[in-house]
């Protein structure tokens, strides 16, 4: 009875001490369940502010990213715009040192057609007038550019020669040659003081080509030369070229060049001038008396009138036409197609714009050839 009473004590101690031990582990449990409630009633707002701070700095790091993006998408813009621009500029000089090099190469080529033009008047002048070596070169059939040059270089050769004969006599006159010049071409500042010499020949040019496109030359009583075959202008041309001027006007005093001699004569040489140069006027009776002078001066004008005729016959050789004269004008900008100019060593330089001051020989057309005309620039 005992064992058995001991064993019912044991069990309800037992559950007592059990129940005991739940209640401590319940209560232990509530309150850690409300100690974890506390502390993060106390964590909690603290990681709230943390979260907060965390994103505005994400945010102030992402609108950094989007400020240095900005500022690097503007300085590739303006790196691509500085690109561009220097592609604009290095294509642009790309393309002025191609026009550059098209320069220099025509300035070459010109050069070159200089080079080429001195050596033929060379040959030309070592020629001298025609030869009968050269006799078959001048066939009415196989005219060509190179006779009518060669007879241009001898008319423009023996114009300077009486005008070096001329400007001789002026001095031996004790004339103002500067005053002399300054009527001719008004207002000219010459490069050099020798270069006076070209406003004379300019005179002489302008008074002996005056009449070259008219098949007639304007000579009084022609009335042969109009509606002739070119082989008629041609058959004048070997007429005379073979000839001195004087035997010529000798052995045919009444023919149409004799007339054309006359009457140059007497527009050339001024009645003022020939007493001024010669004290008198009996060279210029002579020629109204249909005689010639027997003078070292008109032996040089006969020069003269004989190239400038010769080249005219020869002009209407080439075409019913003739060839036509072209001037240009005082103040007219220099063109190396259609000018030559007689002092372009003294004015040559990149940076100037040279002017015509006077033009001295005039140009040529001959078919569809130009022949420049000689001018003196400023």
């Amino acid at each position: 009875m005992d064992s058995v009473k001991q064993s019912s004590n044991k069990s309800r101690l037992a559950r007592t001490f059990a129940k005991v031990l739940h209640i401590r582990a319940a209560t232990g449990a509530d309150k850690f369940q409300k100690s974890r409630s506390k502390t993060w009633e106390k964590v909690k707002p603290d990681k709230t502010i943390n979260e907060s701070h965390n994103q505005r700095v994400i945010f102030h790091k992402e609108d950094e990213k989007l400020k240095e993006r900005a500022v690097m998408d503007a300085f590739i813009a303006k790196l691509f715009a500085t690109i561009s621009s220097v592609k604009a500029a290095y294509a642009e000089l790309h393309q002025s040192k191609l026009k550059e090099s098209e320069i220099i190469f025509l300035k070459e080529k010109l050069e070159e057609i200089r080079r080429e033009n001195k050596i033929m008047e060379k040959r030309l002048n070592s020629s001298g007038s025609f030869s009968s070596s050269t006799h078959e070169k001048w066939n009415f059939s196989s005219l060509s550019l190179t006779n009518f040059l060669f007879v241009l270089k001898q008319t423009t050769k023996s114009i300077r020669s009486l005008v070096k004969f001329m400007i001789s006599e002026m001095e031996a006159a004790n004339w103002d040659l500067d005053a002399a010049a300054n009527s001719i071409q008004p207002d000219v500042v010459y490069w050099d003081a020798s270069h006076i010499c070209y406003a004379f020949e300019s005179f002489v040019c302008k008074q002996m080509f005056d009449g070259f496109n008219l098949p007639g030359y304007s000579i009084p009583g022609d009335s042969q030369s109009k509606g002739k075959p070119q082989s008629f202008f041609f058959d004048r041309f070997m007429e005379l070229k073979s000839l001195k001027p004087r035997e010529y006007i000798t052995w045919k005093s009444t023919s149409v060049f004799a007339e054309f001699c006359r009457g140059k004569y007497l527009e050339l040489v001024h009645p003022k001038m020939e007493a001024s140069l010669f004290g008198n006027l009996s060279q210029r009776n002579l020629v109204n008396a249909r005689k010639f002078p027997e003078t070292a001066f008109f032996d040089s004008f006969l020069e003269v009138a004989k190239w400038v005729w010769l080249l005219h016959c020869l002009a209407f050789s080439f075409s019913p036409d003739g060839a036509t004269i072209f001037q240009v004008t005082k103040g007219s900008q220099f063109s190396e197609v259609f000018m030559d100019s007689v002092n372009e060593v003294t004015f040559m330089s990149p940076e100037s714009s040279p002017e015509v001051a006077f033009m001295v020989v005039p140009g040529f057309k001959v078919s569809k050839t130009v022949i420049q005309c000689q001018v003196y620039l400023i």
